[in-house]
């Protein structure tokens, strides 16, 4: 039966998490998917870097000290992503660190030499999917290999390849979704009573949003996952800058209110549509919408997206948009993807 060996770079909450699961459930995944995975690699800011291609032992890594690093434990305090990646013996890297939405670095450059070097990819980073996907999608063809990012958009809910799998004989002419937990959460207590700030707050302390609360807030997050949705499910050739912008911040307690006596509800929505002579126009904005619109209802840190499609009508698709198990699964989700696709190299 196949193993595959994985790399995990950074080793924050979503890459630990895949790696309990792994530990936890690596048995039965093994019996229920025919194939087992082995963690060879690992790389994080704080830990360094660990490289054993004998497999790494995960009670280890997830249990090691405070004050310890993985050079404590035969690897090194250097986290030399590009040298790890590119010659350890792992079949995929699993990345999974922070989102830098300028330029998608370092992530961009991870996924780049884990292609060239002849390694699939899964990431849950909106960075490289959105500002270098097509390139790097051809890169991974090129090379024979899989680039697979279904986290990138709604976590473990899987919207893009529902879309590509699922939706085959319909035409898609557009979205519109609610694809930032943190910023409907907010919106939900505001409505509840309380202002901006204080629905941020209360959002930070449960660990909704970050310390800056911007990408979320200001829509930055909704829009990189637009520019993703646009390009891969409506075979838009826009960039960033074509999807227009416009959070939550400007609006107040008042507006909620005078909202709520129109039968009206503020949503943050992402959408894109394409126009019949096939430009697709894509934006962020704050949207009061009518009480028995499809995406008013959804509520808390959920995530919905809406297809408009020609023979079946507006279909949704609803579920968790963020959370570390949620994401690990998707990860996995990716992995088996992989699997099933196509065969994948790997070791025995």
């Amino acid at each position: 039966m196949k193993t595959y060996d994985l790399a995990l770079i950074g080793f924050g909450g979503v890459n630990r998490t895949l790696a309990e699961i792994i530990a936890t459930r690596g048995d039965a995944l093994h019996s229920e998917l025919g194939f087992g995975l082995r963690v060879v690699a690992i790389t994080d800011l704080r830990l360094g870097s660990l490289v054993q291609a004998e497999g790494i032992d995960i009670d280890m890594a997830l249990n090691i000290g405070a004050n310890e690093t993985f050079a404590d434990h035969g690897g090194s305090r250097d986290t030399n992503n590009e040298a790890v990646i590119r010659s350890c013996t792992a079949d995929i890297v699993c990345e999974a660190t922070f989102t830098n939405p300028d330029d998608g670095e370092p992530a961009v450059s991870h996924v780049r030499w884990a292609l060239e070097s002849g390694k699939s990819v899964c990431t849950t980073n909106k960075g490289p999917v959105a500002l270098r996907g097509p390139e790097l999608s051809a890169l991974a063809a090129g090379n024979g290999v899989h680039f697979e990012f279904e986290g990138a958009v709604m976590s473990g809910t899987p919207v893009i390849r529902l879309a590509k799998k699922m939706f085959a004989g319909l035409k898609i002419d557009g979205f519109e979704g609610i694809l930032n937990g943190t910023s409907n959460y907010v919106l939900g207590r505001m409505e509840s009573g309380l202002d901006l700030d204080a629905a941020i707050r209360e959002a930070q302390d449960l660990g909704y949003a970050e310390a800056n609360p911007a990408a979320d807030i200001e829509g930055y997050d909704v829009r990189l996952k637009v520019l993703i949705l646009a390009n891969q499910l409506l075979g838009a050739d826009i960039t960033l800058q074509d999807v227009s912008c416009e959070g939550i911040s400007s609006l107040t307690r008042d507006d909620i209110e005078q909202a709520a006596r129109k039968g009206l509800r503020w949503k943050l929505i992402g959408s894109a549509k394409r126009s019949k002579n096939g430009a697709v126009t894509a934006g962020v904005k704050a949207v009061a919408v009518p009480l028995a619109h499809e995406l008013a209802g959804i509520s808390g840190a959920t995530n919905a997206v809406s297809f408009n499609t020609d023979l079946l009508g507006p279909v949704m698709v609803s579920g968790p948009g963020a959370g570390r198990v949620e994401t690990a699964y998707a990860l996995l989700s990716d992995i088996i993807a992989m699997h099933h696709t196509s065969e994948v190299p790997s070791h025995a």
